[in-house]
């Protein structure tokens, strides 16, 4: 099997503090599989798709719980896909994660779904990277305006950054998904035409 021009890695979201047992049918993982499906039915053999899941649902402060989970999911992708581009997408914890692997060369590009940006986790992404962030203006979970402040800053260090901000957009995604979405597939058939 030829190998494919970009692989995508779907980080689905979680909470602050948790030790419940992740699964793959909470909702903020559920949230994400139509992101999953629309890309590769778009884009077909061109992209491969993979969702990571993580042990426990929770951050949980300086343990940063699902990273260790994450970091192998992308060494996986990198490892059945060498050479291969890399494009991470994730939402709310999800877009936390995809900032801290934002410091690995393989990734390309990075779509932050309404992030849970902590710390100034945006500084993390490598200066190569390509950025979009999208959070909805009523978003009461987490911070647009930081959301904001983090693509000013990578635009400032000289990365191709965007943020979109969708009008009264909250934090599941369930508003607006035509924006959403086509954002999504719009940010995959840019990395694919690069």
């Amino acid at each position: 099997m030829a190998l494919p021009r970009l692989a995508v890695l779907v980080l689905p979201g979680g909470t602050d503090f948790s030790y419940q047992p992740f699964s793959p049918l909470q909702p903020s993982a559920m949230r994400m599989y139509p992101f999953t499906a629309s890309i590769q039915a778009r884009f077909g053999p061109l992209v491969r798709v993979h969702q990571a899941g993580y042990r426990v649902r929770g951050w949980n402060g300086g343990q940063a719980s699902p990273m260790p989970y994450a970091r192998n999911a992308l060494e996986q992708v990198k490892k059945r896909y060498p050479d291969t581009p890399i494009a991470l997408i994730g939402h709310s914890m999800g877009g936390r994660i995809v900032a801290n692997l934002g410091d690995d060369d393989a990734v390309t590009d990075i779509l932050a779904l309404a992030p849970w940006w902590q710390f100034a986790d945006w500084r993390k992404i490598h200066d190569g990277a390509r950025v979009l962030a999208i959070h909805g203006e009523n978003d009461n979970l987490t911070r647009p305006r930081r959301t904001e402040k983090g693509i000013e800053e990578l635009q400032a260090r000289g990365l191709d950054a965007r943020f979109i901000s969708v009008p009264h957009g909250g934090h599941a995604m369930l508003d607006h998904i035509g924006l959403w979405q086509g954002e999504a597939l719009g940010f995959i058939g840019r990395a694919l035409n690069d």
